[in-house]
């Protein structure tokens, strides 16, 4: 009975270790898709002196949630089945400035070497039935452990300020709510939705228009220094021939 009781505890033992393995693998996923993503936020305001970055969120899915989801799939209860399943563990929500923005940063999320982009959907171009907004994109970032090297999925979506808006609030409304919604509710929020694009493109507009007023104003600025050092050095010289 205690060899029995000794092979069940290390059995339970060894799956702990795997479950614990598991889920440490998508917390370094999150924790190395922050770093880029900060690295990046730097880069823009060091050398654009500009940041396209307006807040990072990072959640990671409970095991209750994991189950659940694998339950309502119909997926195998197995490590590499979820793996290969739920890409939605370790998630990133990145909220930008401009739809510009979006894309730019997707660019270069993509190029990164160690990255690899699995799976694209484009919410933006195309949005759901309802109006929602976002540019989704499953990631497999490598993850270097003690004895091994994980390939591990991220989600990360990336919206404007108006489409986390419009989506935070939507989703706060019907939360839990498992009914079917009335007809003039979805039309009314797509709707906001659509005002919710609309402010976009304003603002993208009004942006466009003060950066090149701004690039403008630079570009005199540089002239006068220009033509102010040409007439400094004419009048030097014109003072050294005097003085000889």
């Amino acid at each position: 009975m205690a060899i029995g009781q000794g092979i069940d505890l290390k059995e339970l033992k060894a799956i702990k270790v795997e479950l614990t393995r598991f889920m440490m693998a998508y917390k370094f996923a999150l924790d190395e898709m922050n770093t880029k993503i900060n690295i990046l936020k730097d880069e823009f305001n060091y050398i654009h002196d500009y940041n396209p970055i307006e807040h990072v969120k990072s959640r990671l899915k409970s095991p209750e949630s994991i189950l659940k989801k694998v339950y309502r799939k119909g997926h195998d209860f197995t490590l590499q089945s979820i793996k290969e399943n739920v890409k939605d563990i370790a998630g990133i929500r990145i909220t930008c400035s401009f739809s510009s923005d979006i894309y730019e940063l997707y660019t270069m999320i993509a190029n990164q070497k160690d990255i690899r982009v699995v799976e694209t959907k484009d919410y933006i171009k195309n949005p759901k039935p309802n109006g929602y907004q976002s540019l989704h994109l499953i990631l497999e970032i490598p993850i270097f452990m003690s004895d091994r090297k994980e390939l591990t999925y991220v989600e990360v979506q990336i919206r404007t300020i108006a489409m986390d808006f419009w989506a935070s609030l939507e989703h706060k409304m019907y939360y839990k709510y498992n009914k079917e919604i009335p007809k003039h509710m979805l039309t009314e929020l797509k709707d906001a939705a659509t005002m919710a694009t609309q402010l976009d493109r304003k603002m993208e507009q009004l942006h466009r228009e003060i950066s090149e007023i701004k690039k403008a104003d630079e570009e005199e600025e540089k002239h006068l220094l220009i033509d102010k050092g040409k007439f400094d050095i004419t009048f030097l010289e014109t003072i050294l021939q005097k003085s000889k």
